[in-house]
C-alpha cells in the first residue's frame, strides 16, 4: 500500500485506492480521507491508519458478505455484522487499543457519509466498543532519569562529545520539560531556550499551543550542546542536529535511549517517553498540581493527567508495604 508520505503536495487524495469497494464507496472513501486532510488538517500518520483501517473493513465485509462492499450495503450493516468483524481481528491477535482506534476511524467515515451523503449507519450507535485495560505510565526513578540525562556518567560512550550533549539536551527536555520527542526536534535555532530565555512555545498535539518553562539546567544542556555542535545552525533550521548534518530523527533518539537502558541496566519501559511520564510523575510527587501538569504535558482533558494520581498512590503503596512494620 501506498504510504501518503510518499505523496507530493501536487497529488490528489484519490491515489490511494480503496479495494475491495464499489465505484460510489471508493469515491466517498477518497472524498472522506480528503476531507480528513484538507478540512481537519490531519496527519500524514493518521491518513495513513484510516486508510488501512477502512481498507480491512471492507474486505472483511467482501468475504462476509459474499459481494463487493457498496453504500448502500454500508446502509444495512447490523450491529452482529460489526461485532463479527471485531471478533475476526481479535482472532489476528489486535489488541484493543487498535480496535478501538480502527472503530474511530469507521465512525468518522459512518459521520462523513451521513453529513455528506445522507446516509444514515445505524450500526455503530448501538456497537459497545472494546474495553481497554488502562495501564500506568512507566515512569523511572528519580535516580535512573537524572543519570539517563547525564552525560558524564558515559565514559565508555566513544561517540564524539557534540553527540553526547546532543542526545543530554534532547533528553533533557523530555525530562525536564516534558515534552514529546516530536515537539523536541521541532524546536528551531532561533527558539533555543537558553540564556535568559526560560520558557518556549509548543505546537503540540491537535495543533495546539503551549507555553513551557525551562528550568536552568536544561537550558545549560542546550547551551553545551550548541557550543560543541559542528554543524552551522541558521536560526529558522531545526536546533537538533544529526552526524551529517539533517535534522535529528526520532529514531536515533530512540536508539540512544536502547544504548543507556544497557548502560545502566534500565527495564525494556526505559522508553524516550518514559522521560514524559518520569517528569509528571516525579513533579506529581513533589506537589505539584494536576491542572497545572495538564498545561505542561499539553493534555486536552484533564482525565488523561489523572492517571498519573494512580502512579503516584501505587509508588506510596509499595513504600507503605515495604516499610511499614504493619504491612509485612
Amino acid at each position: 500500500m501506498p504510504s501518503i508520505r510518499a505523496r507530493s503536495k501536487k497529488s490528489e487524495p484519490n491515489a490511494l485506492a480503496f479495494a475491495p469497494a464499489a465505484a460510489d464507496l471508493a469515491k466517498a472513501a477518497q472524498d472522506w480521507l480528503a476531507h480528513l486532510a484538507g478540512v481537519r488538517r490531519a496527519s500524514a500518520h493518521t491518513l495513513d491508519a484510516y486508510h488501512r483501517d477502512l481498507t480491512q473493513f471492507l474486505r472483511f465485509l467482501c468475504d462476509h458478505e459474499g459481494e463487493t462492499p457498496s453504500l448502500a450495503g454500508l446502509t444495512r450493516l447490523t450491529t452482529g455484522d460489526l461485532r463479527s468483524f471485531l471478533a475476526a481481528r481479535r482472532r489476528e491477535g489486535t489488541g484493543s487499543r487498535s480496535l478501538l482506534r480502527q472503530l474511530s476511524a469507521l465512525r468518522s467515515f459512518a459521520r462523513y457519509l451521513e453529513r455528506n451523503h445522507a446516509l444514515a449507519i445505524n450500526a455503530f450507535a448501538a456497537l459497545r466498543s472494546p474495553k481497554q485495560a488502562r495501564g500506568l505510565p512507566k515512569a523511572l526513578p528519580e535516580s535512573a532519569a537524572l543519570a539517563v540525562i547525564d552525560p558524564s556518567l558515559r565514559p565508555d560512550d566513544e561517540r564524539p562529545q557534540w553527540v553526547l550533549a546532543r542526545d543530554a539536551a534532547v533528553l533533557s527536555l523530555l525530562y525536564g520539560a516534558g515534552l514529546r520527542i516530536s515537539e523536541a526536534l521541532s524546536i528551531k535555532r532561533r527558539d533555543a531556550p537558553i540564556g535568559a530565555c526560560d520558557q518556549i512555545s509548543i505546537i503540540g498535539k491537535g495543533g495546539k499551543q503551549r507555553s513551557v518553562p525551562v528550568i536552568a539546567p536544561v537550558r545549560q544542556a542546550i547551551e553545551t550542546y550548541i557550543g560543541l555542535c559542528p554543524h552551522v545552525l541558521p536560526d529558522e533550521g531545526p536546533l537538533f542536529r544529526g552526524a551529517k548534518g539533517g535534522a535529528l530523527s526520532p529514531r536515533i533518539v530512540q536508539l540512544t535511549v536502547e544504548r543507556l537502558r544497557g548502560a545502566f541496566g534500565l527495564p525494556e519501559t526505559a522508553t524516550p517517553h518514559a522521560l514524559r511520564h518520569s517528569f509528571a510523575t516525579h513533579l506529581l510527587g513533589r506537589g505539584g498540581d494536576l491542572r497545572t501538569i495538564q498545561e505542561l504535558l499539553g493534555h486536552a482533558s484533564l482525565s488523561t493527567t489523572q492517571i498519573y494520581t494512580a502512579v503516584d498512590t501505587a509508588r506510596l503503596a509499595a513504600a507503605y508495604a515495604s516499610a511499614h512494620p504493619r504491612a509485612r
